[in-house]
């Protein structure tokens, strides 16, 4: 039964994301302007690193599953409708989070390397 409801709320949201994929691509800038603005920061982290939220970046899930997850999210994260946050605002967001890039590896921060 549990895997009727999964299959049915998938399809529900299918095309949300479908049109979601479709689309033109966002704007880095502006997605971490939404970032800050609406507030993901506060449990993402500033730069999506987590925190009471997901590690969102370095490489965020995919944009569908993103907006899937932001239109009907599970646990504490409230719903962002496109009235409060717009598809394009996803799209924008997703390209800001892919700019991020991975932290160095210890090995590689000068500051840490003891005794050269």
């Amino acid at each position: 039964m549990t895997h009727k409801i999964a299959l049915l709320a998938a399809a529900l949201m299918l095309p949300a994301t479908l049109a979601l994929a479709d689309e033109p691509k966002g704007d880095a800038a502006h997605g971490k302007q939404l970032f800050l603005a609406d507030g993901c920061y506060e449990c993402h982290g500033y730069v999506g690193q987590g925190g009471p939220g997901l590690r969102l970046a370095p490489n965020p899930k995919p944009p569908v599953a993103i907006a899937a997850y932001i239109r009907n999210p599970v646990g504490e994260m409230p719903p962002y409708t496109s009235a409060v946050l717009s598809d394009q605002g996803i799209r924008d967001i997703y390209a800001y989070l892919s700019t991020i890039p991975a932290a160095p590896k210890l090995a590689d921060i000068p500051l840490l390397k003891v005794g050269e």
